[in-house]
């Protein structure tokens, strides 16, 4: 059985002082400490050789791999395994090579300072990533906390707020949690002007003006999109989500993306998923690129190319959605490439699609199903039912 060799654990604002005393034993015992610059300022009068985090950071794993055999030792802020290198380094080291040493992490310490029950609190970061991605959450009443990049971090946010209609929202930076500089700053979104530590937390309330954006996280209506009229409109869009299946980390391929409606609420629905949108045409891909930044999902990652040649190195999907450019050789490839128990969808508005929609449930079996949906809408002085386009739906579940 391997012995674990490497110790990562976490250090707060009050230093070696806040470690237990086996935590402490290990960073005085270390042969060599590896962490950030504020790191290694927590931990003076330690003999150990001082490894600063590689540039670029992904070096670091290379760089932490080459010291097995000594005494190491791998200083985070707070929790390890909470928005924090921990995750990345067991990417790379074995799991039973490691041992977790956590500290009280930025959230529980916050949560305790604004009084907020922590079970009831969204707790995303924007460090290291897009401040784009926590629009999603934004609602009455919604609080959160958030690790935050740096000093610029609040008002990024705030103008956020702002421009979805949450101006009133109210913003508290915490800094330095625990420790002897530890400082609160308070303000509302829409006058937000303060000069903040780099370190903190930002605690946000979301308070809804009158012209608050109040969104689902799927379902949205269409207007929600900028688009060139063509669009998977809402209900066809619920119904395909419905069988997608949204899950955690999943990767959806959106051939035929468009606008970028199907890949984005792909990305709303399930926390840290990723879209890839196919779609060859620049203004397209130039309204799905404005949609994702829009709409919380900046991670949505573009292809300029059609189906199946596009197809060619991406990530392995969970789901496929086929909005466009249906053809037996692409649906085909869409089925080999899916993970066992894979889901596909795919839409059809013409003759011709639906033919091949047709071939592919007698083939393959699956669910097919034809979307009419009606609106009232004036006629004269009176109201009518306006039907759209009806919309054939296939999908299919790949068992094995």
């Amino acid at each position: 059985m391997t012995e674990p060799w490497l110790h990562i654990i976490g250090i707060g604002e009050d230093g070696m002082a806040g470690l237990s005393a086996e935590a402490r034993r290990l960073v005085e015992e270390a042969e060599v400490i590896v962490g950030g610059d504020r790191h290694h300022n927590l931990a003076p009068n330690v003999t150990a050789e001082r490894i600063a985090w590689p540039s670029p950071f992904d070096a670091m794993i290379g760089e932490i791999r080459r010291q097995k055999g000594r005494r190491v030792v791998v200083l985070v802020t707070g929790d390890p395994l909470w928005y924090s290198v921990g995750a990345k380094i067991l990417k790379g080291i074995p799991r039973e090579e490691i041992v977790f040493h956590p500290q009280l992490s930025a959230f529980q310490f916050a949560s305790c300072r604004m009084g907020w029950s922590l079970a009831d609190v969204e707790t995303l970061t924007v460090h290291g990533r897009a401040a784009e991605q926590i629009v999603p959450w934004f609602a009455p009443g919604v609080r959160m906390l958030l690790l935050t990049k740096d000093a610029t971090s609040p008002a990024t946010v705030a103008k956020l707020l702002v421009d979805r209609g949450y101006g009133p929202s109210k913003l508290t930076v915490l800094a330095a949690l625990g420790g002897p500089q530890e400082a609160r700053f308070e303000g509302v979104a829409e006058s937000w002007d303060q000069a903040v530590p780099d370190f903190h937390v930002l605690a946000v309330e979301c308070v809804a003006g009158p012209n608050a954006q109040l969104l689902p996280r799927t379902g949205l209506p269409d207007d929600a999109f900028v688009h060139d009229g063509k669009i998977t409109k809402r209900t066809a869009r619920a119904l395909a989500l419905a069988k997608l299946v949204p899950v955690r980390d999943g990767v959806l391929w959106d051939i035929g993306c468009g606008c970028g409606s199907v890949a984005i609420e792909w990305m709303r629905a399930g926390r840290e998923a990723l879209a890839i949108g196919i779609e060859p045409q620049e203004k397209r891909r130039a309204l799905a690129e404005e949609n994702a930044l829009r709409l919380g999902t900046p991670k949505l990652k573009l292809v300029d190319g059609t189906a199946p040649e596009a197809l060619g190195g991406l990530p392995e999907p969970d789901a496929v959605f086929i909005g466009g450019g249906i053809s037996r050789v692409t649906i085909g490839a869409c089925i080999d490439a899916l993970k066992p128990h894979g889901r596909l969808v795919a839409h059809a508005v013409t003759l011709e699609s639906e033919a091949v929609l047709l071939d592919m449930y007698a083939e393959h079996g699956g669910e097919l199903q034809r979307i009419s949906v009606e609106t009232a809408e004036p006629v004269g002085p009176f109201k009518g039912w306006k039907p759209s386009m009806p919309v054939t739906q296939w999908a299919w579940v790949k068992k094995s």
